[in-house]
């Protein structure tokens, strides 16, 4: 197999970790970094696993959907309230778990079938780690 990976770094948003007992519970952000390693078994005929330069689709997706966003939990119990009484504070985005392994087994979740989809189904996303500033990080990637 072969593998290579793409880092887009830099992305400010939000996030609340309701169930936290400290600081984290409250509103709060960071400069994340998305590391995305992809794999294929067969390099395509520039000799890639995937063209970096191709990689916009998921750049403009990021953009679009984190830069300044704010991530909240499908079940927490403030997020109604803050995103009705507040709609022009968040540019919410709901997933599961907005903790930083939660995040990044939805990036890979989002962008595993993205990359398939562009490729043919050659190659496909292997992990996801995702930095959380320049001190944390945590990573996902599917059982085999």
């Amino acid at each position: 197999m072969f593998t290579c990976s793409k880092t887009f770094r830099d992305i400010p948003f939000a996030h609340r970790q309701f169930r936290h007992e400290g600081h984290c519970a409250f509103l709060h952000g960071h400069n994340w970094g998305i590391e995305i390693e992809f794999g294929c078994k067969q390099l395509d005929e520039r000799g890639f696993v995937v063209d970096f330069g191709g990689l916009g689709f998921l750049k403009a997706w990021i953009l679009h959907n984190l830069d300044h966003a704010c991530l909240f939990a499908k079940d927490d119990p403030l997020r109604e309230s803050l995103l009705r009484n507040y709609p022009k504070l968040f540019k919410p985005l709901i997933i599961d778990s907005p903790s930083t392994e939660g995040i990044a087994k939805f990036l890979f979740e989002t962008f595993d079938p993205m990359v398939r989809k562009e490729t043919g189904g050659r190659a496909w996303v292997r992990q996801i780690i995702l930095h959380e500033d320049t001190k944390n990080k945590a990573s996902y990637q599917p059982s085999a």
